[in-house]
């Protein structure tokens, strides 16, 4: 694997955790009233579609990052539609 692979899947890994912030204020607030509901389903239908292209593919900065992201944006969207009602628990 070349040095350029390397950095790609690096980032790859990395950039999906940039959700960990997210989770953090949404279960810290315990409120999703500044996400937009349509953004964040949209962006969790497209990375979800995505999945079984990124299994397929011989691109492994591809596969970590849907992987990672399928896992990590998913917690996302679950906090942000459990509490987009109000809810405290």
């Amino acid at each position: 694997m070349s040095n350029i692979q390397q950095i790609g899947v690096i980032a790859s890994a990395v950039l999906p955790l940039f959700n960990i912030p997210l989770i953090i204020k949404l279960v810290s607030r315990k409120s999703s009233r500044d996400f937009s509901l349509v953004w964040v389903l949209g962006c969790w239908a497209c990375t979800i579609l995505m999945f079984p292209a990124a299994m397929v593919s011989q691109d492994l900065a591809f596969k970590v990052f849907v992987t990672v992201n399928v896992v990590l944006f998913s917690i996302v969207t679950f906090l942000v539609v459990r509490y987009r009602n109000g809810a405290k628990s």
